[in-house]
């Protein structure tokens, strides 16, 4: 067994554990997470695109609510009585609170820096090995729920504009600030490109 395979099994207790919105925080920052947050609720059925590329709630959460992530929790309460772009909800203090509380938790895995943005070591290889084992998919056909969603984490706008773009342009999620965002972020690193997408537990 060669190092990269041994590191790629290192990696992957700790990739396993990590969510969707904490996958798209360690790849693109706060907005990446949040799309990532109303992507989750979009699917579900509870959040729609509203008036001028804004967002809106379409139904309460259900009994399971509890489970879902703080910030996607955070997204749906702000959005109930009042709809809102991504760049207001980014400043929303539930919605700030929640992301704050995002980076402590992923600071304390090693995985985001004390004060600067971006990710540490571990978290490079984390994402690394979380794109080698799931390549960008080219359509969403046979996709589920749950690989789109790990799509747009791992691969932002690109992934979201492919699998759901007539959200991401009523929806205001995707456009050329988002796009001028996700470059600044990825530090010079390539995307992935591939056919087939299967997500495990994530």
């Amino acid at each position: 067994m060669d190092s990269a395979d041994s590191a790629d099994r290192a990696d992957r207790p700790a990739t396993d554990r990590l969510a969707p919105h904490e996958i798209a925080f360690l790849r693109g920052g706060r907005r990446a997470a949040l799309v990532v947050a109303v992507l989750s609720l979009r699917l579900s059925g509870s959040v729609g695109p509203g008036r001028g590329g804004t967002l809106r709630t379409r139904r309460p959460l259900d009994d399971t609510a509890a489970d879902l992530p703080a910030l996607t929790r955070a997204v749906h309460a702000s959005l109930l009585h009042d709809p809102a772009d991504v760049r207001q909800l980014l400043v929303r203090e539930a919605v700030a609170l929640a992301l704050i509380d995002l980076r402590y938790e992923l600071t304390l895995a090693g995985l985001a820096p004390v004060l600067l943005p971006g990710r540490t070591r571990a978290g490079r290889r984390a994402l690394r090995s979380l794109r080698a084992r799931h390549p960008l998919p080219a359509s969403r056909r046979g996709l589920s729920p749950e690989d789109r969603l790990l799509a747009v984490a791992l691969y932002g706008d690109r992934a979201l504009t492919t699998l759901m773009p007539r959200f991401a342009r009523e929806g205001g999620l995707a456009g050329r600030r988002g796009k001028a965002t996700e470059r600044k972020r990825e530090y010079g690193q390539s995307w992935g490109s591939g056919g087939g997408f299967s997500c495990g537990a994530v």
